[in-house]
């Protein structure tokens, strides 16, 4: 990875949050991940920069990824196993998988599972054991609504996001910097207060409303002043 020029810091994070997740697994492999959970391990944002990094941690030859489709059932992501010399991997890929005894991430079987709000493969996590109905149907439609608002919404937006946004709408790249340095600036608040719920709205409404900081409008206002040529100055104050 410090050799390849073409990873950014959005990769190393991402690709560093699945190999935790696979540490948990007991580097079962593939995991089923929850693209929620995962943009929050790695401090990614925006939808379009995950999708973006995983897709090209995958043509890069980093991960396997297989993605879903299916609201009930996670991506499956497959990481190999980059070391050639004998470690614990071949050992626990031989107890695990049976007649695989060739060590590989890659080749080992898959183990069916359904993902809920984070790796539904880790059966030695701590927390989990504790709470043996934490993942119940309830917890699961509450986290798949939320992943679902935030693909709609992806608050806060890129600044590409927006420039494409205004683009297609014919404005100026000027008035979509304008529009994502304001609401950078205070928070992405909706009159200083509310949280904004929809940058798309937000900057139609910014849109109609360019046009009374049009320049034209102090032109118009200078018509109303008037003055005299035939002022008498010898006239007091």
């Amino acid at each position: 990875m410090c050799e390849d020029e073409r990873l950014t810091p959005f990769h190393i994070s991402l690709y560093f949050s699945l190999f935790q997740y696979w540490n948990m697994a007991r580097f079962h492999s593939p995991i089923s991940i929850s693209r929620h959970e995962l943009m929050r391990a790695a401090k990614i944002g925006s939808v379009n920069t995950y999708i973006r990094c995983i897709r090209q941690l995958d043509a890069w030859a980093y991960i396997k990824y297989k993605p879903s489709y299916n609201p009930q059932k996670g991506s499956l992501v497959y990481l190999y196993t980059f070391n050639t010399a004998d470690d614990n991997t071949k050992t626990t890929g031989s107890e695990n998988a049976g007649s695989n005894t060739s060590g590989n991430a890659d080749e080992m079987p898959l183990l069916p599972s359904i993902n809920t709000t984070n790796n539904s493969n880790n059966k030695n996590n701590v927390k989990e054991a504790a709470h043996p109905l934490k993942n119940n149907k309830k917890d699961f439609n509450t986290g798949n609504k939320k992943e679902k608002l935030r693909e709609k919404k992806s608050i806060p937006p890129s600044l590409e996001e927006v420039q494409s946004f205004f683009a297609s709408r014919k404005q100026a790249v000027q008035e979509a910097e304008k529009f994502f340095n304001y609401f950078e600036s205070n928070g992405w608040l909706v009159g200083g207060k509310t949280p904004m719920q929809n940058w798309q709205a937000a900057a139609n409404n910014w849109m109609l409303n360019s046009h009374k900081f049009s320049p034209n409008q102090s032109k118009h206002k200078a018509k109303h002043l008037h003055a005299t040529t035939d002022k008498n100055y010898n006239e007091p104050l």
